[in-house]
């Protein structure tokens, strides 16, 4: 059997005396799209916040294409490939999308603010700023300045800006979240195109998108992995009926 490429071993993060993440194991295999889902206060962000470096675990380990990352931050684990989309904060909106998107290539390989200087002359970081602008779906854009986007339209940057970081592995958290029903068709359609090239881990409240993308998807509540199955194993699943789809939702999927 394949090895997992994401790996983690009972990962627990406590506030205090509030257990957020419980004792959670995943493996998440090459090339496959793995849901989480679950209700809100679930520990959904927490787990992508400790599976990113953003936030340590403080129990447990992870392993990432076979290397113990459990005490790296998040810039390292970025550096081998492991990169978290959706929720980036170093949009500029005073670049345009084709230098935002070769800012993300740079900083994949470099420290910050070693590179601002070539910043368009490095020609690697601009062909694999193309590469994610394309596969993102925003060729048409690349020259406007982010700040022109609009809401989906950004999100399709942010998504362009870790695809040109060159990942092995996609960590994308509610990437639909306030869209329209075009856009989120689109971002479905975005995800189906990139499904098998990259591995990624989509955490995401749209059932109707996770049923149509994921190859396995995670139940997650109260802090801790319920079950975990194929789309029709969730959907029938009567534990997760109960505590998350309801018989409406999962007809509607």
């Amino acid at each position: 059997m394949t090895q997992p490429l994401l790996q983690t071993s009972a990962i627990t993060k406590r506030y205090g005396a509030l257990l957020v993440t419980d004792q959670v194991s995943l493996d998440i295999r090459p090339g496959e799209l793995h849901a989480i889902i679950g209700p809100n206060g679930a520990g959904k962000t927490t787990l992508i916040n400790q599976l990113s470096g953003e936030l340590a675990s403080d129990e447990g380990r992870i392993r990432f294409n076979g290397q113990d990352v459990t005490g790296l931050g998040i810039n390292a684990r970025a550096r081998l490939g492991l990169v978290r989309s959706y929720q980036i904060t170093s949009v500029f909106d005073e670049f345009t999308v084709r230098e935002n998107a070769a800012l993300a290539a740079l900083g994949a390989r470099q420290h910050a603010f070693k590179f601002w200087g070539g910043l368009l002359s490095d020609a690697a970081a601009l062909a694999a700023a193309d590469e994610g602008i394309q596969a993102a779906g925003l060729s048409a854009q690349a020259n406007l300045l982010a700040s022109e986007l609009g809401y989906g339209e950004r999100r399709q940057l942010e998504l362009a800006m870790a695809l040109a970081a060159k990942p092995k592995f996609l960590l994308l958290d509610e990437p639909m979240a306030g869209m329209s029903v075009q856009e989120s068709s689109a971002v479905v359609s975005l995800l189906q195109s990139l499904k098998k090239q990259y591995t990624i881990l989509l955490v995401e409240h749209d059932m109707n998108a996770v049923f149509a993308l994921a190859d396995r998807i995670s139940v997650l509540v109260y802090g801790r992995i319920l079950v975990t199955g194929t789309p029709d194993d969730i959907k029938q699943n009567q534990e997760v009926r109960a505590v998350y789809l309801g018989d409406e939702e999962v007809v509607a999927s």
